[in-house]
């Protein structure tokens, strides 16, 4: 059945006439009349008779009236525009995946910026994937996936939110601390490395190799907060972003180094399926994300060389 039916004899019952709903739809009284003969084929009744200079309805199109009525408002607010929405009284749970580092830098601040506008809401985070993120996104499991890469497909977009840059992390009174960081200095020193997968390797000692040197890496842990923890108790090296680690590296009393190598920046981005780019409470979502990143950036260095991190 042509829906548009329906509109045409919601505006048929309201006018009482072929003309007034011509014009009401815009179209021409036979083009209406024709309709109208559509309309009584389809429900197998008049529908509108004649009495005498005007059209009234049968008892069958005054039993669907307000039924007709209701469903032309619902198919009209279903492609009218969606405005923003009501904040405080939102419930709803947004899923974020990301490691433990860019959790702990978010979570605090996200949820005090949300929570000042939308106090219903919660946010659930969830580990970083070591594999492809994208079928999370399009099965809904993730809302949000914060990464030190986008990977921005045909199915997901994404939104770069960051640019940090990576510094060696030790603990106050380590060895490296006295006297120029260089790369034999630094490679000579015992490191601890994190990997979800266990990598004993990564971009630094492709650096490294360029310069004939080679790092002894005595722990690999799968997380970042843990790794932090074992260098306050030791003189192992280990690795943090700068902006990032502000406040988990102050709270441990650790201390920063420049590496002395030409590494590439950190690029942190937010990705999100298609089917949410124009959803009003996604986009708000979004919108917040930015704003604690935002913050973020514009605070200027984390922390001195060889200083602990600022508060």
């Amino acid at each position: 059945m042509d829906l548009n039916l329906l509109t045409a004899l919601d505006a048929l019952l309201e006018e009482g006439s072929v003309t007034g709903a011509a014009e009401r739809m815009r179209t021409s009284t036979p083009t209406m009349s024709r309709t109208l003969a559509r309309l009584r084929r389809a429900f197998g009744d008049p529908l509108l008779v004649r009495a005498g200079r005007q059209m009234v309805p049968t008892p069958r199109a005054l039993a669907v009236r307000e039924q007709v009525r209701s469903l032309v408002e619902q198919a009209n607010g279903m492609f009218a525009e969606t405005g923003a929405p009501d904040l405080t009284s939102l419930k709803t749970t947004f899923t974020v995946q990301a490691n433990d580092m860019v959790i702990g830098a978010l979570a605090q601040p996200l949820l005090s910026t949300i929570h000042r506008q939308a106090p219903n809401v919660t946010v659930r985070f969830v580990p970083e994937d070591s594999g492809d993120s994208t079928p999370k996104l399009r099965e809904g499991a993730t809302d949000l996936v914060l990464s030190v890469a986008d990977f921005a497909s045909a199915e997901v977009n994404s939104e770069r939110l960051m640019v940090d840059r990576v510094r060696a992390v030790v603990r106050a009174g380590h060895p490296l601390l006295r006297g120029e960081v260089t790369r034999e200095r630094f490679a000579a020193a015992q490191h601890i490395s994190v990997s979800r997968r266990g990598r004993l390797a990564g971009p630094i000692d492709d650096h490294l190799a360029e310069y004939g040197l080679h790092r002894q890496v005595v722990s690999v842990v799968p997380s970042w907060v843990a790794s932090w923890h074992m260098l306050a108790r030791s003189d192992l090296v280990g690795l943090a972003a700068e902006r990032l680690s502000r406040e988990a590296v102050s709270l441990l009393d650790l201390r920063t180094l420049r590496i002395p190598l030409q590494l590439p920046p950190i690029v942190v981005a937010q990705s999100w399926h298609i089917r949410h780019q124009a959803d009003p409470t996604h986009t708000w979502f979004r919108h917040c994300v930015r704003s604690v990143f935002e913050s973020r950036q514009t605070d200027g260095p984390a922390h001195p060389d060889g200083g602990p991190a600022a508060p």
